[in-house]
């Protein structure tokens, strides 16, 4: 091998390195430590293996997240609808007879009672014949009265008597004829009421078919509505009823008093009728009315928001806490409401339920409750 070959190129031969004392004795050091390397760094290892390193430990991040703490509540079962308030007695005033009104005793917007005269037709005719019949009835009552003292004498025969009697029987019930007429020519209140605006004026001719005026009686009224066909059977007597009206502040209640016996083949909806107090007289009927029909009443109902649930596979979950960690729990559902939701087994009063951060917690995470809500 030639003794001036470069080793790495660039640098001194071996020979040269060799031959110079300083550069030989550094070359041994070199040697030495790579030796002992060699040597020692293989029983290094399985020391260095069970050594623990330790690292700045990491910080952990606990998610922050709103929450609400369960309470039973009132829940109501019940069904929205439409309808329209009547009175709970209404009429449309109208005479038996045609003739000319010669007194009309109505003033309008007022209460009137029951019998009360309001509107009477001319009957002049039939108050003449009403006079006659009761001078002839008059006359005919003495005849009768003279002729039964004969007969119980032997004066008069039995058939006479009877004749005269005959006579006056029909006297008497020409007069119930005419007395009949004459009431027809009358239009009296058939309730207590309110009569509303009137129609005609004093001389007016009227027929049975002209519009004289209404009469209401206010002091209940009717809600009219109609609920659809699938709850045809949950309806029944007694059961409550909220609803308002248009240009009234205020909510009124009801009862269910009864409803058809079918279904309405057109729209398949059971037409139901229900009965509220007007004792202010903030009801006006015709008014359009929106009804709420209470069928079941739950006293301590579980509540939670419709945001904490978490759809799965069918089923329904929400996340909550306990001692600070987030759990996931399955539940059944029921009732809904606008922004609620009924839960009927998995939860309990007083469990804490979180209403937001769903989609940023797992289940066995820590959460931090950052505000809890009003339920």
């Amino acid at each position: 091998m030639n003794e001036r070959k470069q080793i790495f190129p660039g640098r001194e031969t071996l020979k040269e390195v060799y031959d110079d004392p300083v550069k030989r004795k550094k070359m041994w050091y070199i040697l030495a430590i790579l030796l002992a390397i060699v040597i020692v760094f293989p029983k290094l290892v399985p020391v260095l293996s069970s050594m623990e390193i330790f690292t700045p430990e990491e910080e952990v991040v606990v998610m922050q997240a709103d929450a609400v703490v369960l309470q039973g509540e009132l829940l109501d079962n019940k069904i929205s609808s439409t309808g329209n308030v009547r009175a709970i007695q209404e009429v449309e005033l109208s005479t038996e007879v045609s003739g000319k009104v010669i007194g009309l005793h109505i003033n309008e917007g007022s209460e009137v009672e029951r019998g009360e005269l309001l509107v009477k037709v001319n009957d002049n005719d039939l108050q003449a014949e009403k006079t006659r019949l009761e001078s002839n009835i008059e006359m005919m009552e003495e005849t009768q009265a003279r002729q039964q003292q004969l007969f119980e004498r032997g004066g008069v025969t039995q058939e006479d008597y009877d004749n005269t009697l005959m006579q006056l029987n029909n006297l008497q019930a020409e007069l119930a004829s005419v007395e009949a007429q004459i009431e027809r020519t009358e239009v009296r209140a058939p309730f207590n009421g309110i009569v509303g605006l009137t129609y005609i004026s004093d001389g007016a001719y009227v027929t049975p078919s002209t519009r004289i005026a209404s009469l209401q009686d206010m002091n209940s009224v009717r809600i009219d509505f109609s609920i659809p066909e699938r709850y045809s059977a949950s309806v029944m007597s007694g059961n409550e009823i909220r609803f308002e009206v248009q240009g009234v502040d205020s909510v009124f209640t009801g009862e269910v008093i009864a409803s058809e016996p079918q279904i309405d083949p057109r729209t398949r909806t059971l037409q139901v009728r229900a009965l509220a107090g007007n004792e202010e007289g903030l009801l006006n009927p015709g008014s359009f009315a929106n009804v709420e029909l209470i069928l079941t009443t739950y006293e301590d109902a579980i509540m939670v928001p419709s945001v904490s649930l978490i759809p799965d596979a069918g089923t329904y979950k929400v996340l909550i806490v306990e001692n600070g960690t987030a759990r996931e729990q399955i539940v059944d559902t029921g009732m809904r409401t606008r922004n609620h939701v009924q839960i009927l087994n998995g939860l309990a009063p007083g469990d804490t339920v979180l209403v937001s951060g769903l989609l940023q917690v797992n289940d066995g995470e820590k959460v931090e409750i950052r505000n809890f809500q009003n339920q």
